[in-house]
């Protein structure tokens, strides 16, 4: 049966028999087909469009299958659109389109609805009505009571179509449904098409509360910190201090700080970022960090530098005992930083044995020049990263030692005491050494790049002293250090410094009582002379600290009320004596000669020895020899070979004699030239049975001539001397200048003769005068044996 209705063209719905839907209408033509069904019967024909876009729809443009609909209510708004109420009626397939008085008019064919019985539709509406009330649940667009109504009706085709319109899926879905006749067929399609919706809304509904969860969780960190802000605003109110909000706190000492324009721009930029990120992650955290050492850093702040050079002689007078020429030196350096107020001078290198005061030393100028102290340990350091910080591009990167203690040290200008400077390590991680010259270089520390930092810091106003035990250090580094030399103590210098210093320290450390303990002079120097044998102090700073502990013991055990250490009951409190103090010989030996040694740790006396077994010739060495020490006793076997018919020595002795020269303290190794002359004068003594003084030392490297070159460490070599009891000391005649450097009191207690050539020292050393033998004697060639002629090209070995 045909009937011809108004048409409203639908852009994205679909309408069902029995639904009731509002819709909003803007255009012309459907304006008037709405006033046209109004007019008439209220009923219109309704109709999707294939594409929700197009205006003016045409045939092609309209799906074939619609509904029937009754114009329940209209109502025209202010803009010009119309809102209407419509009731679908029944399905409809449209049949012709034409345009009639401005509006479309269609020509349909009513569908009429197929009813369906049976257990299986029943089973099947009863399982669409479950399905849909889980679709409900999760769908919170529907309305609760919703699946209740769906759950009364019971005609298939009715449910299957108010499934339909209540399901949010596409609209050619909905088309589909629309289309199919058979209520059980659509039954069956809105039961799959639900089932794909409730895949979906599950999804949804994990993603929603995982999503939920996650807000809560910031919600309720974001209000806790506003929270605890506000708690720290409160506190900080109470205690009249800034505010605890960090980015105005960061923002204020940018503001406050005297900050270099490099460092202002890069703090700026920095905390421009901050403000961006969330206050949780890793990079704020990054940031935040840099900020805090940048910003720590004593910008524009310096101690008062104290000018009064008298004042600094007193505080370096106070604190140490003798060492006169480094003092002087540290107070001229001093002086010309107070007269010019700048610190372009070299770095000062304290190099010494251990214990003689070089770190104690540092303290004393930053305390002379009013400067904060600090010391950094370069012991053992290998890494790079140590001196210049490493990148910010690693996790828990951190600034260098120079800029971490800068910022400890809370002013730009401290004394920083770059501590045991030649026992940096280096290997393939990296060579610190070579770090330290950019900080070390007063025309290059002004621009100092750390790697964390990456700004220029300016170092020129720090004080850098280093201190080190010997100078194996780089070149390129030495080259930029002034060198200060700490020889070593003398006996009476290491008297004072102990009653000046060590035992008041030592007595205070055990909680000992004034007039408790006595030590005296008489007890010191025979401790100094029979328990150590070192160029500083340590080991008599523990030596004291022992007889202190045992004198406290005796005190408490109520065995004396106070203790008294002298010489004749030291032994009762150190133990046993550790060293011979004296002369090494009681009496004149043949071929045993007292050499003189530098170490590390100070001066030593070097014993050399030599004997004469049968042989043909050669020389043996023992007592763990260095090359150069090896090389020595070579040439001294060549010198007095050369020299033997002078010094008394029959060639034939050559041809019929091995020599060994041994050096004792066999564990221990030995090199160096300056044994020369002592080897010369051992093999001398040994060859021609005149025994050598004992009370004789002697220092210096001998030539295939004879000439007695210079040696280096005089100083120290000279208060070994004096420490062994020697009266007199050989030395080179080219280090006679260096006797200026020299104590008065090491001069005074030894006799020094400088020599320049073998035959002087022989003449001082031995016991007897050499008497020179004619070595033409007919009696001396015929003993010689006849003169071995070598292959060609073959070696002679000795």
């Amino acid at each position: 049966m045909t009937q011809t209705f108004p048409v409203l063209p639908l852009r994205d719905i679909v309408v069902f028999p029995h639904m009731i839907v509002p819709l909003f209408v803007g255009r012309d033509k459907s304006v008037a087909a709405l006033e046209a069904a109004m007019a008439a019967d209220k009923e219109i024909f309704l109709v999707a469009q294939l594409d929700p876009a197009e205006d003016d729809p045409q045939r092609d443009s309209l799906y074939e299958m619609g509904v029937t609909a009754t114009v329940l209510q209209l109502l025209k708004l202010p803009d010009g659109t119309v809102r209407v109420l419509v009731e679908g009626k029944q399905r409809a397939r449209l049949d012709e389109l034409s345009e009639a008085d401005g509006y479309l008019v269609a020509s349909v064919g009513m569908i009429e609805d197929v009813g369906v019985e049976g257990t299986e539709v029943s089973a099947l509406m009863r399982s669409v009505v479950d399905q849909f009330e889980n679709y409900a649940k999760l769908n919170k667009k529907l309305p609760a009571e919703t699946a209740v109504q769906l759950a009364e009706i019971d005609e298939a085709a009715r449910l299957a179509d108010a499934v339909a319109a209540n399901i949010a899926v596409k609209v050619a879905d909905k088309q589909a449904l629309l289309v199919e006749i058979d209520p059980a067929k659509r039954l069956e399609m809105a039961f799959a098409l639900m089932e794909g919706e409730l895949g979906v809304l599950q999804v949804e509904k994990k993603i929603k509360s995982r999503v939920k969860r996650q807000m809560e969780k910031s919600q309720r960190e974001y209000y806790l910190n506003e929270q605890l802000k506000a708690i720290q605003r409160e506190l900080g109110n109470s205690d009249e201090e800034s505010d605890g909000d960090e980015i105005a706190e960061l923002t204020q000492k940018i503001a406050t700080l005297k900050l270099s324009k490099e460092a202002r721009t890069k703090a700026t930029a920095e905390l421009k970022k901050l403000k961006t990120m969330a206050p949780m992650s890793a990079e704020a955290t990054v940031v935040r960090n840099y900020l805090d050492v940048l910003l720590g850093l004593p910008w524009g702040k310096k101690s008062k530098i104290k000018r009064d050079i008298a004042a600094a002689q007193a505080v370096l007078d106070e604190d140490h005992y003798a060492l006169e020429k480094v003092k002087d030196r540290i107070v001229e350096y001093l002086g010309v930083q107070a007269r010019t107020n700048k610190l372009k001078g070299p770095i000062l290198c304290l190099v010494g044995p251990p214990g003689v005061g070089k770190t104690s030393l540092g303290k004393s100028i930053a305390k002379a020049t009013g400067r904060e102290f600090i010391r950094q340990s370069l012991g053992g350091v290998r890494d790079e990263a140590e001196i210049r910080g490493h990148r910010r591009t690693y996790i828990g990167s951190l600034p260098g030692k120079i800029v971490t203690n800068l910022k400890k040290a809370g002013a730009a200008n401290p004394l920083f005491l770059l501590d045991e400077i030649d026992k940096l390590g280096q290997d393939f991680r990296g060579d610190p050494a070579s770090a330290l010259l950019e900080v070390l270089d007063p025309e290059q520390n002004g621009k100092f790049q750390d790697h964390y930092l990456e700004i220029d810091i300016d170092l020129s106003d720090v004080m850098f002293v280093c201190t080190a035990n010997t100078l194996n250090l780089p070149q390129p580094l030495l080259d930029r250090m002034e060198i200060i030399r700490l020889e070593g103590y003398t006996e009476d210098e290491k008297v004072e410094i102990a009653e000046r210093h060590l035992v008041a320290k030592q007595v205070e450390a055990h909680g000992l009582k004034p007039g408790e303990f006595t030590l005296t002079q008489d007890g010191l120097r025979a401790l100094i002379q029979h328990y150590t044998r070192e160029a500083g102090v340590r080991t008599l700073e523990r030596e004291i600290a022992k007889l202190c502990r045992k004198a406290l013991r005796r005190i408490l055990e109520g065995k004396a009320t106070s203790v008294t250490v002298d010489r004749d009951n030291l032994h009762e409190f150190a133990g046993t004596l550790k060293y011979r103090y004296g002369l090494s010989e009681t009496e004149h030996q043949i071929g045993a000669v007292t050499g003189l040694a530098w170490t590390e740790v100070g001066g030593e006396l070097l014993t050399i020895e030599s004997v004469t077994v049968g042989g043909k010739g050669a020389v043996k060495t023992t007592g763990k020899l260095g090359d150069v020490m090896k090389e020595s006793v070579e040439a001294a076997w060549s010198f007095v070979k050369a020299r033997a018919p002078s010094y008394g020595i029959k060639p034939s002795v050559f041809h019929r004699k091995d020599v060994h020269v041994h050096l004792p303290e066999g564990a221990v190794p030995k090199d160096g030239p300056s044994a020369g002359i002592g080897l010369v004068t051992s093999l001398v003594s040994t060859l021609t049975g005149v025994p050598v003084r004992r009370e004789v030392a002697m220092t210096g490297e001998v030539t295939l001539r004879g000439r007695v070159l210079p040696i280096g460490g005089l100083k120290e070599k000279l208060l070994a001397a004096l420490r062994g009891g020697i009266t007199t000391v050989l030395i080179p005649q080219e280090n006679e200048k260096d006797l200026a450097d020299i104590p008065a009191n090491v001069k005074a207690g030894l006799t020094i003769i400088p020599v320049s050539h073998v035959d002087e020292v022989l003449k001082l050393a031995l016991t007897e005068p050499l008497e020179a033998i004619d070595w033409t004697d007919a009696d001396e060639l015929a003993a010689l044996p006849p003169p071995a002629i070598a292959p060609a090209g073959a070696e002679r070995h000795h």
